[in-house]
């Protein structure tokens, strides 16, 4: 199953424990919506402010010497959006209405953001780029530098056996 899917149904499962919950987003720290289940918010657009929030969380977190960015939480006249870390390369945004219980929003916040960080470093350990061992291919060789050129990158099927 692919983990898109996989983080779709953890979302969905979520918002099934969380009734208060008006919509769940999972991105990437790039701003690319992995899944989401918000049907009053465009996604695309919260995912690329989330991914920007990140950045300032992270930034603020580490000039203050806090360690890692865990999670972020504004509170609008409506309600709340609960930013969560999910390792190293996702995010989870939650919207909430203003009657959550946000002590268990962070509970259920945070497990979740464990469970996604979970599904998307399985992925990236399935996903090794060619060169590293995959069997694929061997990593190309590269010659040079010669004067005044560049670098070149020699195909595996043209490569002179010594």
């Amino acid at each position: 199953m692919a983990v898109e899917v996989e983080v779709a149904n953890e979302l969905l499962r979520l918002r099934a424990r969380m009734p208060q919950l008006t919509g769940a987003l999972a991105a990437g720290a790039d701003g690319l919506v992995l899944a989401q289940d918000m049907p009053d918010v465009q996604p695309e657009g919260l995912a690329a402010l989330t991914a920007a929030a990140l950045g300032v969380g992270r930034r603020m977190v580490d000039l203050a010497a806090r360690g890692d960015f865990r999670e972020l939480l504004v509170r609008g006249a409506d309600g709340y959006l609960a930013t969560y870390a999910a390792g190293p390369t996702a995010v989870l945004t939650l919207l909430a209405d203003d009657r959550v219980d946000v002590g268990r929003l962070h509970l259920e916040g945070r497990r979740c953001g464990a469970r996604i960080a979970e599904l998307v470093a399985a992925r990236s350990a399935d996903e090794r780029p060619l060169g590293t061992g995959s069997g694929r291919f061997p990593p190309p060789q590269v010659r040079g530098p010669i004067k005044g050129t560049l670098p070149v990158r020699i195909p595996p099927q043209s490569r002179r056996r010594p």
